[in-house]
């Protein structure tokens, strides 16, 4: 009867692991700092929004390279709202939070500097494409591409 009574306890015991484990565990704090990361697709956001207002003043300072930089222009635009969607969407949520606006620096609209900030979005695009996972891998690696052939476009 010792035995029995020793199963009888450890089914219980199981028992009570088995329904207060999940709601105890998710009390516990993140266990890994990457849960606490912030998703590296912000940052490509805000440098695709900075790239547009950027290549915005370029335009605007030198018309003629209109058709030029307007392409590129239209594209960081769209990467910005497309990795902002894609932010939200892992999030779950459907409100897209505002990024905090670039700042630009008075006669640095040059194309030059255009051209070392979309380098060096595409680098950085590149590097979060490496260990983005499968829902992202496209859209950050067609972000890194497009960068890099603008900067080799105008160089």
């Amino acid at each position: 009867m010792t035995g029995q009574v020793a199963t009888t306890m450890t089914r219980r015991a199981l028992l009570a692991v088995m329904l207060l484990g999940p709601p105890l565990a998710a009390c516990a704090p993140p266990r890994s700092a990457q849960a606490q990361a912030p998703d590296p697709l912000v940052a490509l956001a805000v440098a695709a929004r900075a790239d547009a207002a950027l290549a915005a003043a370029v335009i605007a300072g030198t018309p003629d390279l209109a058709g030029r930089v307007g392409p590129l222009r239209d594209a960081r635009t769209e990467h910005a709202a497309a990795l902002e969607a894609e932010v939200a969407r892992q999030a779950g949520s459907t409100a897209i939070a505002a990024p905090p606006r670039p700042t630009s620096t008075p006669g640095a609209a040059t194309v030059d500097a255009l051209r070392r900030s979309v380098a060096a979005a595409g680098e950085k695009a590149g590097q979060v494409a490496l260990s983005a996972d499968a829902h992202r891998v496209g859209l950050v690696a067609s972000v890194a591409a497009c960068c890099t052939t603008y900067a080799a476009l105008l160089g």
